[in-house]
């Protein structure tokens, strides 16, 4: 009796230490801009960059990722026949030039995942227009030639002005054309709103602020800008497909305790409140968007923002949505000794899963995974995504009919 006992709670325990999941989101990062993950630099042919393509979604799928976040608008231009925008310059070298042999990139990109049971995300940037000025390839009919005067130069970039009404209302129909015409599983949206900050350099909106008579203060009115485009994003998409997910990837820190006793207890150089004009929280509470995934770079135990500070005030934050963390394993690549430690993946995962609030995870970026980074993908292969996971549902959306 004593011995069946033993061997029951033996197996107890080692089935507690070691199951999965049944439903979890899995996710990869796969960036265009300056071809940082696809097509890879100087690939133009669309051969090459179709077997890349399922090169990787065959090396996340064997690593038991379930969904794929690309970047298809990374600079007001397309990665798909848009009739708004002109072909991507990372795309085919050219921005304007089509893909040759012809193909339609995202809806290759699209089926593909589907025939691996693998969510594909659609990610745009609502505000970069001009990645570099003067180093970058620009069609006759990019909107920095069409309409300058809905842009902002700031620094080496230009960004549309976030008050522009024209320009929201532009952005704002780039993804209708998107929901409407392929079937993406979400539209997505990283942590680039306002720029980040240039040391001794104002962003140059000066002039619309004092022409709108704003009675806010210009942080708040900034803020009311992006607000405006993400509800109106938010309302599109649902209109469109009701199905349809919107989530965004924050930066980590929304804001500093000592500004706000919301805050999380951290010492962020830079939050997405006061810096990025992105009230966050506003959106999960307004049901705005659906998942938000900040981006939790930084390791355990870091001093001013560490991961298992930042995870926990984010399960204490999602206001009923899902929320799936960020993992910078492209730190690897880095000399932080705190990357070098093949645990401090593993332990974020067994970290994240304690919290019932959160839901998954992303890795930026996908071909960070080439190199097998302190064997990770060996470590999800054979341990903390050895068994597959259904994406995780959102109770509050029809289910999907187009499937």
């Amino acid at each position: 009796m004593k011995l069946t006992f033993s061997i029951f709670f033996t197996l107890f325990f080692y089935t507690s230490l070691f199951s999965q999941p049944i439903n979890e989101f899995r996710g990869v990062w796969i960036a265009t801009v300056e071809n940082i993950d696809w097509p890879l630099r100087g690939m133009v042919n669309s051969v090459d960059q179709k077997a890349e393509y399922i090169r990787q979604l065959d090396m996340h799928k064997k690593n038991g990722m379930n969904a794929v976040i690309v970047q298809v608008r990374p600079s007001a231009d397309a990665f798909y026949p848009s009739p708004y925008e002109p072909w991507s310059q990372w795309l085919t070298g050219v921005q304007g030039r089509p893909p040759s042999p012809y193909y339609d990139p995202l809806q290759f990109m699209i089926e593909d995942a589907h025939k691996r049971a693998m969510e594909f995300h659609a990610w745009l940037n609502p505000y970069r227009a001009d990645n570099k000025i003067g180093g970058s390839s620009i069609a006759r009919n990019h909107i920095t030639r069409l309409h300058p005067g809905w842009l902002l130069t700031y620094g080496d970039k230009k960004y549309f002005d976030p008050s522009n009404k024209q320009a929201q209302d532009f952005v704002v129909n780039v993804v209708r054309d998107i929901v409407q015409h392929y079937a993406v599983d979400a539209i997505h949206m990283d942590d680039y709103f306002y720029p980040y900050r240039i040391p001794g350099k104002a962003f140059p909106d000066g002039l619309a602020y004092r022409a709108s008579r704003s009675t806010l203060s210009k942080d708040d009115w900034r803020r009311s800008n992006v607000d405006s485009i993400i509800s109106m994003i938010s309302t599109v998409i649902k209109k469109e497909k009701p199905w349809c997910k919107f989530g965004i990837s924050p930066f980590s820190v929304w804001r500093n305790k000592d500004k706000d006793p919301m805050g999380s207890d951290t010492k962020a150089g830079v939050t997405n409140y006061d810096d990025l004009y992105a009230n966050i929280l506003l959106w999960l509470q307004e049901g705005w968007i659906d998942y938000v995934a900040p981006q939790l770079y930084l390791e355990i135990g870091h001093s001013k923002i560490a991961y298992e500070t930042m995870l926990d005030w984010w399960s204490r934050h999602s206001y009923g949505r899902h929320v799936y963390i960020g993992h910078g394993i492209y730190r690897t690549n880095e000399r932080n000794i705190a990357w070098k430690n093949p645990d401090e993946l593993p332990d974020q995962i067994k970290l994240l899963r304690q919290y019932p609030n959160i839901q998954g995870s992303i890795y930026f970026s996908s071909t960070s995974f080439n190199r097998n980074p302190n064997g990770w993908n060996d470590s999800l292969q054979n341990n903390y995504y050895k068994t597959p996971a259904s994406i995780p549902v959102m109770e509050w959306l029809p289910e999907n009919a187009e499937q």
